[in-house]
């Protein structure tokens, strides 16, 4: 089985800051890590493909992660940034795929965690951008928090022929114990058939210092529970993943985390599926 690492990032600081990388605690992110650093790790674990996820909102990222598409055999498919609000949204769509690399597009993604409104994705303007999403035939990948999950039910429920991925579980509050109003709102999204989720980013939602697998084994069992294998995949959220383990450590939580039946649908099944690679 090849694995597919269906979430990963890549950043170089001489090209643009990270100004999300603050405070001590993160302070091992600030400096660049690219497919160069990530190829050897990748081969190391078997991983044969990766899906690089946009990491700011700035539209000059996604024709670069097109072009290292272009460049780097690892790397099968993109999930980029363009602002959904712009009213010529299905034109940037389109100039995106007829780039150098374009055809590695395979989804869009906004910071939707970072928005004060809640029902942002519900937001008239918002839902005309997934439109165009949709009729593109790409994915929306969803960065939110607990509170936001509502909206994403809803957005998911008026947009039926769009696939939506939720990165991270949702960020479920590991560190805390606590699994409402998340396990809730996961499961009403799992409810509706145009929804996929990533075992990805849980590393980071526990205590970083002294995280183990059976911290981490009651969300994914929710997750497994609501969304079942054929609609979950493995991410290793690298390098963000770094601040609690190795690259193929990651990937030995989650394949612990898991059933072996269940192994060639999470790690390279559905993601081949979802994103058309």
């Amino acid at each position: 089985m090849t694995v597919v690492d269906a979430h990963h990032h890549v950043w170089d600081l001489s090209v643009r800051d990270q100004d999300w990388i603050t405070g001590p605690e993160l302070a091992p992110l600030r400096r660049d890590f690219t497919m160069r650093d990530l190829e050897p790790e990748a081969a190391a674990a078997g991983v044969g493909g990766t899906i690089l996820v946009q990491t700011v909102t700035v539209p000059e990222e996604t024709p670069e992660f097109l072009g290292l598409a272009g460049e780097h055999e690892l790397i099968a498919g993109v999930v980029g940034w363009t602002d959904l609000t712009r009213p010529d949204v299905a034109d940037e769509l389109a100039r995106l795929r007829e780039l150098p690399g374009g055809r590695y597009l395979k989804g869009i993604r906004h910071q939707v965690q970072g928005e004060s409104d809640p029902a942002w994705l519900l937001r008239p303007d918002v839902r005309r951008g997934l439109a165009a999403v949709a009729d593109a035939g790409l994915v929306y990948d969803l960065v939110v928090l607990p509170h936001q999950l509502p909206a994403c039910v809803r957005a998911a429920a008026d947009l039926p022929g769009l696939t939506f991925v939720l990165d991270h579980l949702g960020k479920p509050p590991i560190a805390s114990g606590a699994f409402e109003p998340w396990a809730s709102g996961l499961r009403a999204l799992a409810a509706l058939p145009n929804t996929a989720a990533k075992l990805s980013g849980l590393v980071t939602e526990a205590d970083l210092a002294s995280w183990t697998v059976e911290d981490l084994r009651p969300y994914a069992d929710v997750a497994l529970e609501a969304f079942g294998p054929g609609r979950l995949m493995y991410g290793s959220d690298w390098p963000v993943s770094t601040l609690g383990a190795a690259y193929g450590g990651i990937l030995d939580a989650t394949r612990r985390l898991t059933d072996p039946h269940d192994h060639p649908q999470i790690f390279e099944a559905t993601a081949t599926r979802v994103y058309g690679l």
